[in-house]
Protein backbone atom coordinates (compact mmCIF):
# COMPACT_ATOMS: atom_id res chain seq x y z
CA UNK A 1 0.00 0.00 0.00
CA UNK A 2 1.19 3.52 -0.81
CA UNK A 3 0.73 5.80 2.18
CA UNK A 4 1.10 9.56 2.18
CA UNK A 5 1.93 11.43 5.39
CA UNK A 6 1.07 15.11 5.17
CA UNK A 7 2.91 17.17 7.77
CA UNK A 8 6.17 15.84 9.16
CA UNK A 9 6.29 17.29 12.65
CA UNK A 10 6.42 15.19 15.81
CA UNK A 11 3.29 13.15 15.02
CA UNK A 12 3.60 12.97 11.23
CA UNK A 13 7.34 12.34 11.36
CA UNK A 14 6.84 9.57 13.90
CA UNK A 15 4.04 8.07 11.78
CA UNK A 16 6.29 8.04 8.71
CA UNK A 17 9.19 6.48 10.60
CA UNK A 18 6.96 3.83 12.18
CA UNK A 19 5.41 2.90 8.84
CA UNK A 20 8.81 2.63 7.17
CA UNK A 21 10.44 0.62 9.95
CA UNK A 22 7.55 -1.59 11.06
CA UNK A 23 5.55 -2.33 7.91
CA UNK A 24 6.00 -3.32 4.28
CA UNK A 25 4.10 -0.27 3.03
CA UNK A 26 5.69 2.44 0.92
CA UNK A 27 5.52 5.80 2.66
CA UNK A 28 5.63 9.20 1.00
CA UNK A 29 5.90 12.43 2.95
CA UNK A 30 5.20 16.09 2.46
CA UNK A 31 5.62 19.14 4.64
CA UNK A 32 4.90 22.82 4.14
CA UNK A 33 8.59 23.38 4.85
CA UNK A 34 10.75 22.03 2.04
CA UNK A 35 13.66 21.87 4.48
CA UNK A 36 11.77 19.46 6.71
CA UNK A 37 10.77 17.39 3.70
CA UNK A 38 14.39 17.10 2.61
CA UNK A 39 15.42 16.27 6.17
CA UNK A 40 12.88 13.44 6.26
CA UNK A 41 14.20 12.06 2.97
CA UNK A 42 17.83 12.29 4.10
CA UNK A 43 16.96 10.65 7.43
CA UNK A 44 15.27 7.84 5.47
CA UNK A 45 12.03 8.46 7.33
CA UNK A 46 10.17 8.26 4.01
CA UNK A 47 10.76 6.52 0.70
CA UNK A 48 10.09 9.72 -1.22
CA UNK A 49 8.41 13.13 -1.12
CA UNK A 50 4.99 13.90 -2.60
CA UNK A 51 5.39 16.68 -5.13
CA UNK A 52 3.32 19.66 -3.99
CA UNK A 53 1.62 17.35 -1.51
CA UNK A 54 -0.36 15.69 -4.32
CA UNK A 55 -1.94 12.50 -2.88
CA UNK A 56 -3.36 11.14 -6.14
CA UNK A 57 -1.23 7.96 -6.12
CA UNK A 58 -1.79 7.11 -2.45
CA UNK A 59 -4.06 4.38 -1.10
CA UNK A 60 -4.10 5.98 2.35
CA UNK A 61 -3.37 9.54 3.42
CA UNK A 62 -2.52 10.49 7.01
CA UNK A 63 -2.79 14.22 7.67
CA UNK A 64 -0.79 15.54 10.62
CA UNK A 65 -1.45 19.28 10.26
CA UNK A 66 -3.18 21.83 12.47
CA UNK A 67 -7.00 21.62 12.25
CA UNK A 68 -7.51 24.56 9.90
CA UNK A 69 -4.69 23.46 7.61
CA UNK A 70 -6.13 19.92 7.57
CA UNK A 71 -9.48 21.17 6.28
CA UNK A 72 -7.76 23.37 3.71
CA UNK A 73 -5.62 20.47 2.47
CA UNK A 74 -8.56 18.07 2.04
CA UNK A 75 -10.62 20.72 0.25
CA UNK A 76 -7.72 21.51 -2.09
CA UNK A 77 -7.12 17.89 -3.10
CA UNK A 78 -10.65 16.48 -2.71
CA UNK A 79 -10.97 15.65 -6.40
CA UNK A 80 -7.50 14.08 -6.57
CA UNK A 81 -7.92 11.36 -3.95
CA UNK A 82 -8.37 7.95 -5.58
CA UNK A 83 -11.83 6.44 -5.16
CA UNK A 84 -11.92 4.53 -1.91
CA UNK A 85 -8.77 6.15 -0.49
CA UNK A 86 -8.78 6.27 3.31
CA UNK A 87 -8.04 9.84 4.42
CA UNK A 88 -7.27 10.17 8.12
CA UNK A 89 -6.65 13.36 10.06
CA UNK A 90 -4.53 13.26 13.21
CA UNK A 91 -5.38 16.69 14.61
CA UNK A 92 -5.99 17.10 18.33
CA UNK A 93 -9.57 18.34 17.91
CA UNK A 94 -12.30 16.80 15.83
CA UNK A 95 -15.55 18.73 15.32
CA UNK A 96 -13.98 21.57 13.32
CA UNK A 97 -12.24 19.04 11.07
CA UNK A 98 -14.72 16.19 10.67
CA UNK A 99 -17.94 18.13 10.25
CA UNK A 100 -16.88 20.30 7.27
CA UNK A 101 -15.46 17.31 5.38
CA UNK A 102 -18.23 14.72 5.61
CA UNK A 103 -20.12 15.86 2.51
CA UNK A 104 -16.87 16.47 0.63
CA UNK A 105 -15.73 12.88 1.18
CA UNK A 106 -19.06 11.49 0.00
CA UNK A 107 -19.14 13.70 -3.10
CA UNK A 108 -15.61 12.74 -4.16
CA UNK A 109 -15.68 9.04 -3.31
CA UNK A 110 -12.98 8.87 -0.65
CA UNK A 111 -13.32 7.68 2.95
CA UNK A 112 -12.59 10.06 5.80
CA UNK A 113 -12.06 9.27 9.46
CA UNK A 114 -10.90 11.43 12.32
CA UNK A 115 -8.13 10.00 14.46
CA UNK A 116 -6.20 11.24 17.47
CA UNK A 117 -3.05 9.41 18.58
CA UNK A 118 -2.85 9.69 22.36
CA UNK A 119 0.91 9.98 22.41
CA UNK A 120 3.37 12.82 22.47
CA UNK A 121 6.07 14.63 24.36
CA UNK A 122 6.54 18.23 25.44
CA UNK A 123 8.76 18.84 22.39
CA UNK A 124 7.56 19.41 18.83
CA UNK A 125 8.97 19.08 15.34
CA UNK A 126 10.50 16.43 13.11
CA UNK A 127 13.74 16.50 15.08
CA UNK A 128 12.00 14.82 18.02
CA UNK A 129 10.00 12.30 15.99
CA UNK A 130 10.60 8.63 16.66
CA UNK A 131 9.18 5.34 15.31
CA UNK A 132 8.57 4.25 18.90
CA UNK A 133 6.31 7.15 19.91
CA UNK A 134 3.08 5.15 19.60
CA UNK A 135 4.12 1.95 21.32
CA UNK A 136 1.46 1.00 23.87
CA UNK A 137 -0.61 4.12 23.10
CA UNK A 138 -4.33 4.52 22.42
CA UNK A 139 -5.66 5.70 19.07
CA UNK A 140 -9.04 7.43 19.16
CA UNK A 141 -11.11 7.03 15.99
CA UNK A 142 -14.11 9.26 15.20
CA UNK A 143 -15.80 7.77 12.13
CA UNK A 144 -19.01 9.23 10.77
CA UNK A 145 -22.29 7.57 11.74
CA UNK A 146 -23.01 4.79 9.25
CA UNK A 147 -19.38 4.25 8.22
CA UNK A 148 -18.78 0.72 6.92
CA UNK A 149 -17.16 -1.44 9.60
CA UNK A 150 -14.74 -3.18 7.18
CA UNK A 151 -12.47 -0.19 6.45
CA UNK A 152 -12.55 0.72 10.14
CA UNK A 153 -11.28 -2.75 11.02
CA UNK A 154 -8.52 -2.38 8.42
CA UNK A 155 -7.61 1.01 9.86
CA UNK A 156 -7.44 -0.45 13.36
CA UNK A 157 -5.14 -3.26 12.23
CA UNK A 158 -2.95 -0.72 10.46
CA UNK A 159 -2.53 1.46 13.53
CA UNK A 160 -1.82 -1.56 15.69
CA UNK A 161 1.01 -2.44 13.30
CA UNK A 162 2.57 0.92 14.23
CA UNK A 163 2.56 0.05 17.93
CA UNK A 164 -0.83 1.26 19.16
CA UNK A 165 -2.26 -1.16 21.69
CA UNK A 166 -5.85 0.08 21.91
CA UNK A 167 -8.51 1.63 19.69
CA UNK A 168 -11.12 3.92 21.24
CA UNK A 169 -14.15 4.87 19.12
CA UNK A 170 -16.10 8.08 19.82
CA UNK A 171 -18.16 10.73 18.10
CA UNK A 172 -16.35 13.95 17.26
CA UNK A 173 -18.25 15.76 20.06
CA UNK A 174 -17.49 13.04 22.63
CA UNK A 175 -13.83 13.25 21.67
CA UNK A 176 -13.67 17.02 22.03
CA UNK A 177 -15.41 17.05 25.40
CA UNK A 178 -13.14 14.38 26.87
CA UNK A 179 -9.96 15.91 25.40
CA UNK A 180 -10.90 19.27 26.94
CA UNK A 181 -10.66 17.53 30.32
CA UNK A 182 -7.89 14.95 29.88
CA UNK A 183 -5.45 17.01 27.82
CA UNK A 184 -6.26 20.64 27.16
CA UNK A 185 -7.14 21.57 30.75
CA UNK A 186 -3.84 20.12 31.97
CA UNK A 187 -1.93 22.35 29.54
CA UNK A 188 -3.85 25.46 30.63
CA UNK A 189 -3.28 24.66 34.31
CA UNK A 190 0.43 24.04 33.76
CA UNK A 191 0.80 27.31 31.86
CA UNK A 192 -1.00 29.27 34.59
CA UNK A 193 0.77 27.48 37.45
CA UNK A 194 4.29 28.27 36.21
CA UNK A 195 3.46 32.01 36.11
CA UNK A 196 3.58 32.32 39.89
CA UNK A 197 6.09 34.97 40.97
CA UNK A 198 7.67 32.28 43.13
CA UNK A 199 8.53 29.98 40.21
CA UNK A 200 11.99 31.47 39.51
CA UNK A 201 12.98 30.58 43.06
CA UNK A 202 12.09 26.87 42.75
CA UNK A 203 15.65 25.51 42.88
CA UNK A 204 16.25 23.62 46.09
CA UNK A 205 12.55 23.67 46.94
CA UNK A 206 11.11 21.32 44.32
CA UNK A 207 10.61 17.61 43.86
CA UNK A 208 8.62 15.49 41.43
CA UNK A 209 5.30 17.26 41.88
CA UNK A 210 6.66 20.63 40.69
CA UNK A 211 8.20 19.10 37.58
CA UNK A 212 5.06 17.06 36.85
CA UNK A 213 2.90 20.17 37.11
CA UNK A 214 5.11 22.32 34.88
CA UNK A 215 6.27 19.81 32.24
CA UNK A 216 3.58 20.51 29.63
CA UNK A 217 3.93 24.29 29.98
CA UNK A 218 6.72 23.77 27.41
CA UNK A 219 4.07 23.65 24.70
CA UNK A 220 3.86 24.84 21.11
CA UNK A 221 1.86 28.02 21.68
CA UNK A 222 0.77 28.35 18.04
CA UNK A 223 -0.68 24.84 17.85
CA UNK A 224 -2.28 24.87 21.29
CA UNK A 225 -3.87 28.29 20.74
CA UNK A 226 -5.67 26.90 17.70
CA UNK A 227 -6.69 23.73 19.54
CA UNK A 228 -7.97 25.65 22.57
CA UNK A 229 -10.01 28.11 20.51
CA UNK A 230 -11.44 25.38 18.28
CA UNK A 231 -12.70 23.67 21.44
CA UNK A 232 -13.52 26.82 23.39
CA UNK A 233 -16.95 25.74 24.64
CA UNK A 234 -15.87 22.47 26.26
CA UNK A 235 -12.52 23.83 27.46
CA UNK A 236 -13.94 26.98 29.04
CA UNK A 237 -16.51 24.83 30.86
CA UNK A 238 -13.73 22.66 32.29
CA UNK A 239 -11.68 25.70 33.35
CA UNK A 240 -14.70 27.27 35.08
CA UNK A 241 -15.53 23.99 36.83
CA UNK A 242 -11.94 23.65 38.06
CA UNK A 243 -11.93 27.24 39.36
CA UNK A 244 -15.09 26.50 41.35
CA UNK A 245 -13.49 23.42 42.91
CA UNK A 246 -10.27 25.31 43.71
CA UNK A 247 -12.23 28.09 45.36
CA UNK A 248 -13.79 25.46 47.60
CA UNK A 249 -10.33 24.34 48.71
CA UNK A 250 -9.23 27.95 49.21
CA UNK A 251 -12.25 28.68 51.40
CA UNK A 252 -11.82 25.75 53.80
CA UNK A 253 -8.07 26.39 54.04
CA UNK A 254 -8.60 30.07 54.91
CA UNK A 255 -11.20 29.04 57.46
CA UNK A 256 -8.86 26.36 58.83
CA UNK A 257 -11.69 23.84 58.61
CA UNK A 258 -9.68 20.72 59.33
CA UNK A 259 -12.45 18.17 58.99
CA UNK A 260 -13.82 19.61 55.76
CA UNK A 261 -10.37 19.83 54.21
CA UNK A 262 -9.54 16.27 55.22
CA UNK A 263 -12.81 15.07 53.67
CA UNK A 264 -12.11 16.94 50.42
CA UNK A 265 -8.60 15.51 50.18
CA UNK A 266 -9.89 12.01 50.90
CA UNK A 267 -12.51 12.35 48.17
CA UNK A 268 -9.81 13.36 45.68
CA UNK A 269 -7.59 10.45 46.74
CA UNK A 270 -10.45 7.96 46.33
CA UNK A 271 -11.20 9.21 42.84
CA UNK A 272 -7.53 8.80 41.90
CA UNK A 273 -7.42 5.29 43.35
CA UNK A 274 -10.50 4.41 41.32
CA UNK A 275 -8.60 5.45 38.18
CA UNK A 276 -5.74 3.16 39.15
CA UNK A 277 -8.18 0.25 39.46
CA UNK A 278 -9.58 0.92 35.99
CA UNK A 279 -6.09 0.99 34.52
CA UNK A 280 -5.13 -2.22 36.28
CA UNK A 281 -7.97 -4.24 34.76
CA UNK A 282 -7.96 -2.83 31.22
Amino acid sequence: MKIGVIGLGLIGGSMAKAIKQKTEHTVFGWDQSETIGFSAKLAEAVHDILEDGDPSECDMVLIALYPGATVDYVKKFASKFKKGTMVVDCAGIKRVVCQPLQALAKENGFLFCGAHPMAGIERSGFTYSTPHLFEGATMILTPYTGTDIAPMNELSFFFKSLGFSRMQVATDAEHDQMIAYTSQLAHVVSSAYIKSELSPKFKGFSAGSFHDMTRVAKLNETMWTELFLDNSDYLADEIDSLITRLQGYSRVIREKDEEKLKAMLKEGKEKRLAIDEVKEFE
